[in-house]
């Protein structure tokens, strides 16, 4: 079953100029359909698709859900006001769900393969804290094409445990007949389990503007690195390096709760390196498949700003 989900997707005149990076130093002129210019903004400036896999905050007015979100243009709309609205008081995170949601988001000019902040070119900020890492996957995709979508080749960013991902891997949700109930999940490896409800977050988990039975989301698959400490304490583990969301060494304060990336560490499909001079969207998805059981939930990509730290 394919669902369809709309994107809102402002179209944008190419302009050829330079700009100057974080490190005081000039950009040579920019590649791609819309090189930075003076006014460029770092930030992102839309979310172009928003589809979450079932979790505890979906629907969840504490992360600014009105319950008038029944239709996938609603979803949108709510992200985007999440990241983007000029009234500060409505920003703030975003939940991806479990496993295999994702966000997609445009900025007003192409990122340059520059390494303008200490050799990283963009940053994605999210809310882990030590012991408690929620990664996301980091996808890039240059606009050759030069018409606004994101249409062509998606890019994976190399991270730590990359090597022993596993990728295509699907996971398919299934609608619950009442709310309160756990959300039944299959996957494509044989395997199947529930994402049940806890006692703080007890509206419906399964998306509200996705009214068919069951949809997949597929994507790549870390390993489960979560456990109990001795004082018996959940914990997710970390996962070193190229992932949001995650108490990593990618992390250039550690109070500051941002992720930054390499454009250089965009892989092919066989796991080389793509080489790419720029890129125009960032797509984050959750990439793990982890139930934290009584109290904690299931494991959920939480994003609140995409930045081009070159600007």
């Amino acid at each position: 079953m394919k669902v369809t989900f709309l994107r809102l997707v402002p179209i944008a005149v190419a302009t050829v100029a330079v700009a100057c990076n974080r490190s005081i130093t000039v950009m040579q002129e920019g590649e791609g359909p819309r090189p930075p210019v003076e006014e460029s903004s770092p930030y992102s400036d839309r979310v172009i698709e928003y589809v979450p896999a079932p979790g505890q905050f979906i629907n969840n007015p504490m992360v600014g859900f009105t319950g008038d979100e029944t239709t996938s243009r609603q979803a949108l709309e709510y992200a985007d006001r999440r990241l983007h609205s000029s009234d500060k008081t409505e920003r703030g995170m975003v939940s991806l769900g479990g496993f295999g949601g994702y966000i997609v988001v445009g900025f007003d000019h192409s990122i340059q393969a520059a390494g303008g902040m200490e050799g990283y070119d963009f940053s994605i900020t999210g809310n882990q804290f030590e012991g408690s890492s929620e990664p996301g996957i980091v996808w890039v995709m240059p606009d050759e094409n030069g018409n606004g979508q994101p249409d062509e080749v998606w890019y994976e960013l190399r991270g730590a445990y990359s090597d022993g991902s596993t990728k295509n891997y699907a996971v398919t949700y299934y609608r619950p007949t009442t709310d309160g109930e756990a959300v039944r999940w299959t996957d494509n490896a044989g395997g199947s389990g529930e994402m049940t409800p806890n006692a703080t977050h007890t509206q419906p988990y399964f998306p509200a503007w996705i009214t068919d039975g069951k949809y997949t989301l597929t994507g790549t698959l870390l390993e489960d690195r979560s456990g109990t400490l001795d004082n018996g304490r959940f914990t997710t583990g970390d996962y070193g390096w190229g992932y949001a969301d995650n108490w990593g060494e990618d992390m250039l304060s550690p109070s500051v709760q941002k992720n930054y990336f390499r454009i250089s560490d965009a892989m092919d499909g066989d796991g080389n390196p793509a080489e790419l001079k720029y890129v125009d969207f960032i797509k984050v998805q959750t990439g793990v498949n982890v139930q934290g059981g009584a109290g904690v939930g299931e494991l959920s990509t939480e994003v609140l700003r995409f930045r081009d730290e070159n600007l």
